[in-house]
């Protein structure tokens, strides 16, 4: 018996969002840790360049968001009013 899932596969998931913030924080972790055992700053560098990795990937997060919302807000109005060019 052959599995075929019942509907595509997205890729734009949650899922995929939630490796990506997870996997850039760890790479700025681990910068920051190698960065503090060079330069015996114990917990500067990781304290630092977590926080700058996380306050952008929830930039990055909010942009993609407002600009899907933008998206999806532009559809809806087209969809109620057919006739009109641009309604905002």
């Amino acid at each position: 018996m052959k599995f075929t899932p019942s509907k595509p596969i997205k890729t734009d998931d949650n899922v995929g969002r939630g490796m990506d913030l997870a996997l850039v924080t760890l790479v700025f972790l681990g910068l920051g840790y190698g960065l503090d055992r060079w330069l015996a700053t114990e917990p500067l560098f990781m304290i630092g360049l977590v926080t700058l990795s996380l306050v952008g990937q929830f930039a990055r997060m909010w942009y993609d968001y407002d600009a899907r919302m933008t998206r999806h807000e532009q559809e809806r109005i087209s969809v109620a009013h057919p006739n009109r060019e641009n309604a905002l």
